[in-house]
C-alpha cells in the first residue's frame, strides 16, 4: 500500500490539536478511568477476596475429603460385593463337591441305578431356584442328567457339561467361565467335581457337574432403580459390574450389556485389575474416560472374587467424580452467589464514593478532549476549594495560550506544506527541463497517477503521497549525463544501461532524507515488472508496492502519448490497447482497469486530466486550512 503523507516537517493542520495534546489528553482520560477502577478494585478486593478465597479453599478441602470418603466407600463396596459372589460360588462348590464326596463314600454312582433315582435328581434340581442342571456322569455307564427345560435344553446342557469335563482332571473341582444360555438368555456358571474310585489308585470313576444360575450375581450388582448406566453416572451413583479374566462383562445393572458380553478393556480400572491379577485383592483406581467428546474424571475401584484357584472374577465400580462431588459444586455455587451479592453491594457503594471523588477530574478530561478535537471555545467550571479548583483555573489559562499557539502553528504548517510541494514541483520541473522532449512529463505522470488512485478508491493521504512520489519518480536523472538525456536518437545498449540506473540513483539521493521515506517505492520501483523482468531489482508480483505499480502505468502511458526524438506519439486508443497487452506481465490488471475507466469517463483525455469532485474537495479543504 502507499504510505501515509507526513511531509517530514510538521503535522497536517487538521491534526495539530491532537498532535499537541497527544500526551496529556489520553493520559488524563485514562487517569480518570484508572482512578475510578482503582477505588472500586480496592473495595472489591478488601471486601470479597478473603470471602471468596476462604470459600474456595474450604470447598476444595471438602472436595478432597469427600473424594477420599467416596473412594473408601467404593473400595469397601466392591470388597463386600466380591465376598458375596465368593460365598455364592462357595455354596455351589460345596454342593457339587459334597455330592462327589457322597458318591465316593457310597463306592461309586451305582446307587443311581435304583428305581426312582432320576426322579429324585430332577426333583432336587427343580427345588433349587439357582440350579439349572445337574449331571452325574460315570466313566462307564449311563449318564444321569436333570435340568429345567424352561431354562436350558438337553443339547445345550450336554454342551456345557462337555466343555467343563474337557478341563477336568483328578486335581479337583473345576469352575467354567460364566456364559449365556442361548435358549433363555440367562447367564450361568458351570461347576464340576470328579468322583474318585475306592481302589486308592487315584482313578476318576465319575463326575458331578452343576449348571448354576448367575442371577444372584446380577442381584448383587443391581441398583434399586431401573435407570441406565448413563443416568446412574449422571446422578453420581456408583455403577458396579463384574468382568471375567477376558475383560468381558458377565454381570451388569443393565442386563443387555452382560448378555452382549461387551468387553470393558478400554476402561483403565479394568486394565488395572487385569494387571494386578491375584496379587491385589482390591484397590482404588481413579481414571478418566471420554464422554460426549470431553474428558471426564471417574472414581474407580476393583476387587477380586476368587471362585477357586483358577477362576477369578473382577468386581468393578465406577462413579462420575463431578456428580459424586455435587455437594461441593453446590457449596461453590452458593459461595459464588454470596460473593456476587457482596460484590454488587460493594460496587454500588464504591461507585457513588468514587464518582464524587473523580467528577472534577472527569470534567477536566472532557474539556481536554474537546480541545484535542479542535474546540477551544469551552472552558471548565470546577467549583472546589481544594487543589482541584486551582487546577481548573490553571487549565483555563493554559487553554487560552494553547489556542493562540495552535493558530500560529496552523499558519506555519500550511506555509511549510506549500513550501514543500513547491520545492517538489520545482525539482520535477528542473529534471524535466534537462530534456525538452520530456518537459511537463513528471506533472502529467502525477496527474495520471492521482486519477488512477481515485478510481482504486485509495485513501486521501495515500493519494497525496502517490502524487509526490510520481512528481519525483525521475529525480535520479539528475545523475545521468546530459548527452544521454538529450540525445535526439535511440540510445545505444551501453547508453540504455546507463539510463536504467536512474531509479537507483534517485533512491540513493532521496533515501538520505528521512522525510522522503514514504515516496521511495514510486521512485525506486516504477520500472519493475510483474513477471520479474524489470529493473533495478527484478522484483515480481506482490513484491512490487501499489505506489510503484501505479506510477509505472502512468509513466508508460505518458511516454506513449507524447512526442519523443526516437518515436512519434501514439494515438490515445492505441496507447491504451498497448498497455492492455502487457497486463499480467508488466502491469497490474487493477491499475490498468482503473486507467481505462478514467479514460472512458473522460477524466483523462489527450493532453489533460480533469479534476474529479474528490480532488476538488481536497483542494478546497487545503485552501480553507491555509485561510
Amino acid at each position: 500500500m502507499v504510505g501515509r503523507t507526513t511531509f517530514g516537517l510538521l503535522p497536517s493542520t487538521a491534526s495539530l490539536p491532537l498532535a499537541l495534546m497527544k500526551i496529556s489528553i489520553p493520559t488524563g482520560y485514562f487517569e480518570r478511568v484508572r482512578l475510578l477502577h482503582i477505588v472500586l478494585s480496592v473495595l472489591l478486593l478488601v471486601g470479597l477476596l478473603p470471602l471468596a478465597l476462604a470459600g474456595w479453599l474450604l470447598s476444595g478441602r471438602s472436595a478432597n475429603e469427600l473424594r477420599a470418603i467416596e473412594g473408601r466407600y467404593q473400595e469397601q463396596l466392591v470388597q463386600n460385593k466380591a465376598r458375596q459372589i465368593e460365598l455364592y460360588g462357595q455354596r455351589y462348590r460345596d454342593v457339587v463337591s459334597g455330592l462327589a464326596s457322597a458318591f465316593e463314600l457310597a463306592g461309586g454312582v451305582r446307587v443311581l441305578g435304583d428305581e426312582g433315582s432320576d426322579q429324585r435328581l430332577q426333583k432336587a434340581v427343580m427345588q433349587d431356584p439357582n440350579l439349572i442342571a445337574l449331571a452325574i456322569l460315570p466313566v462307564s455307564g449311563t449318564p444321569h442328567v436333570a435340568y429345567k427345560p424352561d431354562v436350558i435344553g438337553r443339547d445345550e446342557a450336554d454342551e456345557r457339561v462337555g466343555a467343563v469335563l474337557a478341563r477336568m482332571s483328578e486335581s479337583g473341582l473345576v469352575i467354567g467361565r460364566p456364559t449365556i444360555i442361548r435358549s433363555s438368555q440367562e447367564m450361568s456358571l458351570t461347576v464340576a467335581a470328579p468322583v474318585m474310585g475306592s481302589s486308592g489308585k487315584g482313578e476318576v470313576v465319575a463326575a458331578v457337574v452343576a449348571v448354576v444360575s448367575f442371577q444372584e450375581v446380577f442381584k448383587v450388582v443391581q441398583q434399586e432403580t431401573a435407570a441406565s448406566e448413563r443416568e446412574l453416572l449422571d446422578r453420581g451413583v456408583p455403577v458396579i459390574f463384574v468382568v471375567d479374566t477376558d475383560a468381558r462383562v458377565v454381570a451388569h445393572p443393565d442386563a443387555s450389556v452382560a448378555f452382549a458380553e461387551r468387553p470393558m478393556s478400554d476402561l483403565k480400572v479394568v486394565q488395572d485389575w487385569l494387571e494386578a491379577g491375584a496379587q491385589v485383592q482390591s484397590a482404588l483406581a481413579p481414571f478418566t474416560v471420554e464422554r460426549d467428546g470431553r474428558k471426564v474424571t471417574m472414581l474407580g475401584a476393583y476387587a477380586t472374587a476368587a471362585l477357586d484357584r483358577h477362576s477369578r472374577l473382577g468386581v468393578i465400580s465406577i462413579q462420575d467424580e463431578r456428580a459424586a462431588l455435587g455437594s461441593v459444586t453446590e457449596m461453590r455455587r452458593q459461595t459464588l452467589l454470596i460473593s456476587l451479592f457482596a460484590a454488587t453491594f460493594v460496587f454500588l457503594i464504591g461507585f457513588l464514593f468514587a464518582k464524587q471523588l473523580t467528577q472534577p477530574v472527569h470534567d477536566l478530561a472532557a474539556a481536554a478532549q474537546r480541545i484535542a478535537s479542535g474546540d477551544f471555545s469551552r472552558r471548565i467550571d470546577v467549583r472546589s476549594r481544594t487543589e482541584l479548583g486551582d487546577l481548573g483555573k490553571s487549565f483555563n489559562t493554559m487553554t487560552d495560550q494553547v489556542e493562540r499557539y495552535i493558530e500560529d502553528l496552523r499558519h506555519a504548517a500550511n506555509e511549510n506544506k506549500e513550501l514543500f510541494l513547491g520545492t517538489v514541483k520545482a525539482l520535477a520541473a528542473a529534471i524535466d527541463g534537462k530534456d525538452p522532449y520530456t518537459r511537463g512529463h513528471s506533472e502529467r505522470v502525477a496527474r495520471f497517477s492521482v486519477a488512477i488512485a481515485e478510481r482504486l478508491n485509495l485513501p486521501d493521504d495515500e493519494i497525496e503521497t502517490l502524487r509526490v512520489s510520481a512528481l519525483l519518480h525521475d529525480v535520479g536523472k539528475i545523475g545521468i549525463d546530459d548527452a544521454i538525456l538529450k540525445k535526439p536518437a535511440a540510445l545505444t545498449k551501453e547508453e540504455y544501461e546507463m539510463m536504467k540506473q536512474h531509479p537507483q540513483k534517485g533512491y540513493k539521493i532521496m533515501s538520505n532524507i528521512p522525510a522522503m521515506r514514504d515516496f521511495l517505492s514510486g521512485i525506486h520501483m516504477h520500472h519493475e515488472m510483474l513477471n520479474g523482468n524489470g529493473y533495478p531489482q527484478g522484483l515480481s508480483g506482490d513484491q512490487i508496492p501499489m505506489q510503484a505499480r501505479i506510477v509505472s502505468v502512468a509513466d508508460s502511458f505518458d511516454a506513449m502519448t507524447t512526442e519523443r526524438p526516437y518515436q512519434s506519439a501514439m494515438k490515445f486508443e492505441d496507447a491504451l490497447r498497448e498497455i492492455k497487452n502487457f497486463v499480467g506481465t508488466r502491469y497490474d490488471e487493477r491499475v490498468v482497469e482503473a486507467l481505462v475507466e478514467a479514460c472512458d469517463a473522460g477524466q483523462i483525455t489527450p493532453g489533460r486530466v480533469r479534476l474529479s469532485q474528490r480532488a476538488k474537495d481536497r483542494a478546497a479543504q487545503v485552501a480553507s486550512e491555509a485561510a
